[in-house]
C-alpha cells in the first residue's frame, strides 16, 4: 500500500526536475519502495522481488532481494528524499541478488528545499553467482547547498556475476558528498562504478572507489568525472588491488576546474599482488575548452549558460 500523499507529490515532482517520468512511480507493474525522512510511503513488490522494512528510531532498514533465476525487466524504483529544509535521512539498505537472477535499480534521491540535511546510508550488496545488478543513483538538491550525502556501500559480487552502478549528481547544489564504495570481486565477476558530480559555490566532494580483484579473471573499471566551480573542492581516489590471476582492472579520473578559487585532485591507486594481474589508469585535471566556450556564446548563451552546457554534455 503507498500512501499518495502531498508528500508523494513533492517528491514526484522532485523526480520530474531531475529528468524522471513521475508517472512510473504510480505504475503497479513496476516495484517500488518510497521513504521521506525517515518513515516508509509505501512499496510495491512484484513476483520474484521481495522489499522488507523495519522502522528505527532514527531512520529506516530495507532488506531488497531478487529471487533465484528471477529476471526483473523494468527497473525498480527506490525513492528517498527530505522535503523540510532541515533533518536527517539515515537508511540502512541491504541487497541480496540471488543465483541467476537480475534486476535494475533507479535511485532517486530528493532534497528540493534543503538548508541543512543529511542523508546517511549504508549497506551491503551481496550478488550470486551469474547475477547481475544495476544500481543507477540519481541526485535532485537545492540551490543552497545545505545537504551533506553519506553513502557507504560493500559489494560482494560472486562467481560470473556483475555490478554496474553510477552515482549522478548534477542540479542543484551538492552541498557536500562524501561517496565510499567498495566492491570484492569472485572469479569471472565484474565490477563497473561511474561517478558524476558537479560542484558549485563551496560544495566539498569526495569520492572513494575501490574494487578488490580477488578472483581468477574478474574485471574491475572505477570511472569519475568531476567538475567543480566558484569555490568548490573535490578529492577522487580510484583503486583497483589485483589479487586474482589473470584480473584486470583500469581506473579513469577526470576533474575540471573551472574558476581561480577552485579546487580538484585526483588519485588512481594500483596494487597488483598476482604477478599475471594487469591494471592500468589515467587521470586528467584541466578546464573547459575556450573554443567550445566562444562558440556557444557566439550564438547567444551567457557565459554562465554555455559553461552549464559543456559540463552537462560531459557528464551525459
Amino acid at each position: 500500500m503507498i500512501d499518495y500523499s502531498g508528500e508523494f507529490e513533492q517528491l514526484s515532482e522532485a523526480y520530474r526536475e531531475s529528468g524522471g517520468d513521475p508517472q512510473a512511480l504510480r505504475d503497479d507493474k513496476n516495484g517500488l519502495m518510497l521513504i521521506s525522512g525517515n518513515s516508509l510511503l509505501g512499496k510495491n513488490e512484484i513476483p520474484g522481488l521481495m522489499i522488507d522494512t523495519e522502522q528505527l528510531k532514527d531512520g529506516v532498514k530495507a532488506h531488497v532481494r531478487v529471487k533465484k533465476n528471477t529476471r526483473i525487466e523494468n527497473p525498480v524504483h527506490l525513492c528517498f528524499g527530505v522535503i523540510p529544509d532541515e533533518g536527517v535521512q539515515r537508511i540502512i539498505a541491504d541487497f541480496d541478488i540471488e543465483d541467476n537472477a537480475s534486476a535494475a535499480f533507479l535511485a532517486h534521491c530528493s532534497f528540493p528545499n534543503a538548508v541543512k540535511v543529511q542523508h546517511i546510508m549504508k549497506g551491503v550488496v551481496n550478488i550470486g553467482e551469474n547475477a547481475r545488478m544495476k544500481y543507477n543513483e540519481t541526485h535532485f538538491h537545492g540551490k543552497e547547498g545545505g545537504v551533506e550525502v553519506l553513502p557507504k556501500m560493500k559489494i560482494n559480487v560472486g562467481k560470473g556475476g556483475a555490478y554496474i552502478s553510477t552515482f549522478k549528481l548534477t542540479k542543484g547544489a551538492a552541498g557536500k558528498v562524501d561517496l565510499d564504495y567498495e566492491a570484492y570481486l569472485d572469479d569471472d565477476a565484474l565490477s563497473e562504478m561511474y561517478a558524476k558530480i558537479y560542484g558549485k559555490s563551496n560544495d566539498d566532494i569526495r569520492v572513494k572507489e575501490s574494487i578488490y580483484l580477488n578472483g581468477k579473471a574478474s574485471k574491475g573499471l572505477a570511472e569519475s568525472r568531476i567538475v567543480v566551480s566558484g569555490n568548490a573542492r573535490a578529492e577522487v581516489l580510484g583503486e583497483v588491488i589485483g589479487n586474482g590471476a589473470d584480473s584486470r582492472g583500469h581506473v579513469d579520473c577526470m576533474e575540471i576546474v573551472q574558476g581561480k578559487n577552485a579546487r580538484a585532485s585526483a588519485v588512481p591507486r594500483l596494487e597488483v599482488v598476482d604477478d599475471t594481474a594487469k591494471l592500468t589508469h589515467e587521470a586528467a585535471i584541466g578546464s573547459v575548452d575556450k573554443r567550445q566556450m566562444q562558440t556557444l556564446m557566439a550564438r547567444g548563451l551567457s557565459e554562465e549558460k554555455a559553461m552549464d552546457t559543456i559540463v552537462q554534455g560531459l557528464l551525459r
